[in-house]
């Protein structure tokens, strides 16, 4: 019964491994212009709340490190500007004001 929970409690949320407040940093540097508030001001239904991450697949780190490196879309590709630490740091970053409700 204890695994049980324990592996439930394991999954309910990504895992968390950069920085968060390095990826503040960095996210209010690049990403704010379109991403304010967790929104997207491209394509307003795919912002980054929780929602709208768990609804495009993207509620993970990995989904959000591949998009952050690659882009898609209209979203440019930081995967040149960026380090993998750095991009790391944003996606821990998304990831936990998307927990928070971007609050």
């Amino acid at each position: 019964m204890v695994a049980i929970a324990l592996l439930t409690v394991s999954f309910a949320r990504p895992a968390m491994a950069g920085d968060a407040a390095k990826g503040a940093k960095i996210f209010t540097a690049n990403c704010t212009a379109c991403h304010a508030g967790g929104n997207n001001v491209i394509m307003r239904d795919k912002s980054l709340k929780k929602e709208a991450l768990e609804k495009y697949n993207m509620y993970s780190l990995e989904a959000i490190k591949t998009q952050v490196t690659k882009g898609k879309s209209a979203m440019p590709a930081f995967g040149g500007r960026l380090s993998s630490q750095q991009i790391e740091d944003v996606a821990t970053y998304v990831l936990s004001k998307a927990d928070s409700g971007w609050k």
